[in-house]
């Protein structure tokens, strides 16, 4: 195993400077919210039904996170669709937020064309690339993102830009407040328990990547406020750190997936469940995640808890991100992969063109 306190070892393997990006990221969330306040609508936008994100993979991502964080203050219906076509409800009293970092995503320009026909009020979030020649070719109210990321590591420059729009809409409070808190504590997460600087002694990220480094991880965490953290997670610790990972939701976990903690034996030693935590999940969730405890542990499964921190939901939704975060690269280095590089996902891509 490589050793996470050796930081010459960890830049060699991390050839491509992800570090510096993951450095970044407390003040990307000020500089991305800046960016939302400057986006003009026009004064029919705010009487809009329906809201419905389209976007896909790190894209999607900020969008999840957002729904889900406002899930008990926007009192529109709020979706997320992340494939070619939208569902039938879709019309001109929808806001169709699309987004994608490139601009250039194949499902998200399917799902653009169709917020078009359909007179849906359209805001397009992106870095460049046909999204943004489209917006400016029809008039949509656009917003451009520092380009340059791969789209993962453009978490904040997808998320909190909507933050400030909606707030413009009237359909939110102001969430400057939450923006500053976000940037100071994960400023703080960085520079006292999460950077490379900070040995794996004092760093519970780095600690924890040793843990699981080897292993299969689950996922867990509670519908009501990190459904979108465990999303996080389990696409960080792919491309990331090349590792297949699952997850699932509390309490929809308890009414299936509990059971298949059983067979088969020997894979079974090879888990680890992760329960992310936080103080204001649901307080039967909270029994629940116990019992859940009880159950594994007799099976000999091993458990990880991670708790956020922070006062604002909002801020403790983004300590467990960040946390998730530079555990994905850690693991990576673990693992002697270049955090950066999604090879697969690029081939991908490839042979669709190839296939047109």
């Amino acid at each position: 195993m490589k050793n996470l306190n050796d930081i010459k070892g960890i830049e060699a393997t991390d050839q491509q400077n992800m570090r510096s990006v993951l450095a970044d990221f407390p003040k990307h969330c000020q500089e991305a919210f800046q960016l939302g306040k400057k986006i003009s609508l026009p004064l029919d936008f705010a009487k809009v039904k329906n809201i419905l994100f389209s976007g896909m993979g790190g894209s999607a991502i900020g969008a999840e996170i957002v729904s889900s964080y406002l899930r008990k203050e926007v009192k529109v219906p709020i979706g997320l669709n992340r494939d070619y076509s939208l569902p039938e409800f879709v019309n001109k009293e929808t806001l169709a937020i699309l987004i994608s970092y490139s601009g250039n995503t194949e499902e998200t320009l399917s799902a653009y064309e169709e917020a078009f026909e359909k007179r849906a009020k359209i805001v397009i979030l992106t870095s460049g690339g046909k999204l943004a020649d489209l917006a400016k070719k029809r008039g949509h109210p656009y917003i451009i993102v520092p380009s340059g990321f791969p789209p993962r590591v453009a978490l904040a420059f997808v998320s909190f830009p909507t933050l400030a729009f909606f707030s413009q809409m009237h359909l939110i409070q102001d969430k400057q407040n939450q923006i500053d808190e976000i940037s100071t504590l994960l400023e703080k997460l960085k520079q006292k328990s999460l950077g490379l600087a900070v040995e794996k002694e004092s760093n519970p990220a780095k600690a924890l990547a040793e843990r699981l480094f080897d292993n299969f991880c689950v996922i867990y965490g509670s519908s009501e406020h990190l459904s979108a953290v465990v999303t996080r997670w389990r696409g960080q610790l792919a491309e990331n750190s090349k590792i297949l990972s699952s997850s699932h939701l509390l309490p929809e976990m308890n009414h299936n997936e509990i059971v298949g903690w059983q067979h088969p034996k020997e894979i079974l030693e090879k888990f680890v469940a992760v329960f992310l935590r936080d103080k204001q999940d649901h307080p039967q969730v909270q029994k629940r995640i116990e019992i859940n405890k009880e159950i594994l542990q007799k099976e000999g499964v091993r458990l990880e808890e991670v708790w956020s921190q922070g006062e604002g939901l909002l801020a403790r939704i983004f300590s467990l991100i960040y946390l998730g975060d530079f555990l994905s690269y850690y693991l990576a280095v673990l693992n002697g992969e270049d955090p950066t590089p999604v090879k697969r996902i690029d081939y991908l891509k490839r042979r669709l063109k190839e296939l047109k």
